[in-house]
């Protein structure tokens, strides 16, 4: 190891000094090192129905997961920010385990992106992409990605739950692995 080889021209080290010594180069690396890429977490809850009144992603190119557990009736809705230049990245995932995973595709929640000019876009169910989240140890499913160049102002987002059985979602936004401010209303 090249700190063995730089800290021997100082002269012989017992071992209770490489012990400390490698102890210190540990903990500075974890000083300096940058941060663990994740997506932030927000949870949606029952008063979050709307975009209105759920959380505002100040800037949509951060990476945030969203969770909702839903199920036939629930509503969830939240906004995000992009400007002129920036790429809308949006994915809709859910747990990989029983009852999220059993559940067909017509049953499964419905998210809706309108963006700053009124279009709507429905995130169209067409995969189910193994995805392990080593963080956390949990293990996903991707259902549906939707990318494209972004029209600058706010998007709001609908999730609109259609199964009998709670669907433990995740709707994933952005792409920069930065911590993000959320508003809430």
């Amino acid at each position: 190891m090249l700190a063995w080889r730089i800290l021997g021209t100082v002269g012989p080290m017992t071992l209770i000094s490489r012990v400390v010594v490698a102890a210190a180069i540990a903990a500075a690396a974890l000083v300096v090192a940058p941060p663990v890429a994740a997506h932030q977490p927000v949870g949606l809850g029952p008063a979050e129905s709307s975009p209105a009144k759920g959380p505002l992603l100040v800037d949509g190119t951060i990476s945030f997961a969203l969770f909702a557990d839903i199920k036939r009736g629930d509503r969830r809705g939240f906004r995000f920010r992009l400007e002129e230049g920036d790429r809308m990245a949006v994915q809709l995932l859910i747990l990989d385990r029983p009852p999220s995973n059993e559940i067909r595709n017509a049953r499964l929640p419905r998210v809706t992106i309108t963006d700053p000019q009124g279009r709507k876009t429905r995130m169209i169910i067409n995969e189910r992409t193994e995805f392990y989240e080593p963080y956390g140890g949990t293990d996903y499913l991707y259902l549906s990605r939707v990318e494209s160049d972004a029209i600058p102002g706010e998007y709001r987002v609908n999730v609109s739950a259609r199964s009998k059985r709670v669907v433990e979602t995740v709707i994933s936004v952005g792409y920069r692995e930065v911590p993000g401010e959320v508003r809430y209303p």
